[in-house]
């Protein structure tokens, strides 16, 4: 699947951030973020973009660099991407196909996977109680996209006024290359 756009909301009503995700196979893919899980998510996403734009130099990657100096390289990268990205054209509301549904899929469950190239999985899990028709469904996101995706969140979670923890503190996954996120 190839993303064209993609637009974060906060819903003040639904206390909620909506996450619409456009392809360029004319689908609309719908979700709801809950502060409960980007209480552990926000950090972990701005670690994982750290980690895709100071994997892209070789000669950072060599472990020869402190943090403060991958933190540097990944900030300057962020503000590269952020000048290239387009948040002027309007979020295009007329999409022909939902696969997931009309209801956007509430993120009870979240995996982040590093791929080869730079390139990170997310994948999206809905398991309602009782296990009645669980939905999912991934998404594979390079620097670029990873970090136009980390700004809306960002943007809609100064709306949301959730008052969210250091979005670089510390994280740690608990096994390496697969962090999961309980909602």
């Amino acid at each position: 699947m190839k993303i064209h756009q993609l637009s974060v909301t906060y819903l003040r009503e639904q206390d909620r951030l909506l996450v619409r995700i456009n392809t360029s196979d004319a689908e609309e893919l719908r979700l709801w973020f809950t502060r409960r899980l980007m209480l552990e998510l926000w950090p972990m996403m701005h670690k994982v973009l750290t980690d895709q734009l100071v994997g892209q130099e070789s000669s950072i990657t060599s472990g020869a660099a402190d943090e403060d100096m991958k933190q540097m390289l990944a900030d300057f990268r962020k503000q590269e991407f952020l000048q290239a990205a387009d948040f002027d054209t309007p979020y295009n509301e007329q999409q022909a196909r939902l696969p997931l549904g009309e209801e956007p899929l509430l993120v009870t469950d979240l995996a982040i996977t590093h791929l080869a190239g730079s390139m990170v999985a997310l994948e999206f899990h809905e398991n309602p109680p009782g296990g009645d028709n669980p939905r999912s469904f991934r998404l594979e996101l390079d620097p670029q996209l990873m970090q136009g995706f980390v700004h809306l969140v960002d943007q809609a979670l100064t709306q949301a006024s959730w008052n969210m923890p250091p979005r670089h503190r510390n994280v740690t996954a608990e096994s390496p290359g697969k962090p999961r996120y309980l909602n």
